[in-house]
């Protein structure tokens, strides 16, 4: 029996009824051959900076323990989606399942979404990789019976990858390093730093005060 995953479940309902899975169950569809399941978005991120350290944990932050630059970057399942987390780990590990297809998004985050889950499952099972862009009958019909070995796709991943450690780098370390220093007198005060958040802020700010400045 082979395992569909796919990034959001109204995605996976479509691909499920042109493969004929139409059996509801408990987070996932079967039949004709298929289990069809998704995601719901991220099920998986990188861990927060507590899982790396006691000394993280230490409210108000500081800035003595900055910046934090994990050696090995570790997982966390999202709380708010862990049910489906489950159910996808019990149906990789189920003895029916012999392969998998990543049925994701066509991007980078598409297979970040799926890689994660399948890395924190422990997953070793084959996995082939549904690469469309549209959810009509004929285009899934058309890329089920052109599946591509996921592995083509590894440096899509590792790309997707590197982009989220540089979201958590810039945003961890500086967010806790800028709230540590607006907090200096008393109290909490939260300053949020992103990657692309804050020089695009940066950009509207300087846009502001030039239409301000205008004679």
């Amino acid at each position: 029996m082979k395992l569909v995953i796919a990034e959001k479940p109204s995605v996976g309902t479509n691909i499920a009824s042109v493969l004929g899975a139409n059996i509801k169950k408990q987070g996932y569809l079967v039949g004709n051959g298929y289990i069809v399941s998704w995601c719901v978005g991220h099920l998986i991120e990188l861990a927060e900076p507590e899982a790396y350290g006691e000394e993280y944990k230490i409210k108000p932050w500081i800035t003595d323990c900055l910046p934090i630059i994990p050696e090995k970057w570790k997982f966390g399942v999202i709380k708010e989606t862990s049910s489906q987390y489950k159910n996808l780990k019990s149906l990789m590990n189920d003895p029916r399942v012999d392969e998998i297809i990543c049925a994701t998004d066509a991007g980078r985050e598409g297979e970040c979404i799926f890689r994660y889950v399948y890395k924190l499952c422990r997953c070793s099972k084959p996995v082939k990789r549904l690469w469309i862009s549209s959810v009509e009958k004929n285009d899934i019909i058309d890329g089920f019976n052109n599946l591509k070995n996921d592995s083509d796709y590894d440096r899509l991943f590792q790309s997707g990858y590197a982009r989220s450690k540089a979201d958590w780098l810039v945003g961890i370390n500086g967010t806790r390093a800028m709230t540590a220093f607006n907090s200096k007198e008393g109290g909490f005060f939260l300053t949020t730093v992103g990657r692309v958040q804050t020089p695009t802020l940066a950009i509207v700010v300087k846009r502001e005060e030039e239409i301000n400045a205008f004679v």
